[in-house]
This record gives structure tokens, C-alpha cells and sequence, in this order.
């Protein structure tokens, strides 16, 4: 579990980096629906889901390619947020998951 922490973490800060290291020229405004719909929403969460259910690698990172079935319909840029979000997910199952153990352990 660690180490899929830190992998979304070095992916993370890796983004960040290469978000402000951009020229800072202005981009034209565009039109975009202020919420999604709630097709879009499903499409969202059952994407996050099957990333959460993704086994990590050898080394501890999951793979985003090839992307799951659940996320095709999503435009690069959400599957990266659902991606990401599904990772998040993935983690704190398992830290769910240890605490639990730990918790049953000391009541033994």
C-alpha cells in the first residue's frame, strides 16, 4: 500500500511540475457545462471503481493502460481525475483494511 502511495505521489507532484513549469501565455475562454450529468457521473464512479479493483504491479504501481472498459467513454482528462481517484480509493481500502486487522488482533 505504500508503495501505491507513493507512486500516486510522485505522479502527482510529476503533474504539478510539468503544469507550472507550462509558458504562461493565457488560453481562450471556452464553453463548458458547469456539472456533468448524472450519465456522466455513473461513467465517473464505475470508472473509479474498476481502477480501485486494478492489482498493483510487482513494484507497486498500477497500470493505467490498458484502460479499463468502464472508462472508454471518458475524455483523457477525466479518465486521468478517475484514474487518480480510483488509486485514492484503492489505498484507503486498504488502510481500512489494516486498521481492521490490527484492530482484531489487540481484541484477541
Amino acid at each position: 500500500m505504500r508503495t501505491r502511495t507513493a507512486a500516486a505521489s510522485i505522479l502527482l507532484a510529476a503533474t504539478l511540475t510539468a503544469c507550472s513549469t507550462a509558458p504562461s501565455t493565457p488560453e481562450p475562454a471556452t464553453t463548458t457545462s458547469a456539472a456533468p450529468t448524472a450519465d456522466t457521473a455513473t461513467t465517473v464512479q464505475d470508472c473509479i471503481d474498476a481502477v480501485a479493483e486494478i492489482p498493483a504491479g510487482p513494484d507497486g504501481s498500477v497500470p493505467s493502460d490498458p484502460v479499463p472498459a468502464e472508462c472508454a467513454d471518458l475524455s483523457d482528462s477525466e479518465y486521468l481525475d478517475a484514474y487518480m481517484d480510483g488509486i485514492s480509493q484503492s489505498n484507503q481500502d486498504g488502510i481500512d483494511d489494516l486498521e481492521q486487522q490490527i484492530e482484531d488482533a489487540t481484541e484477541q
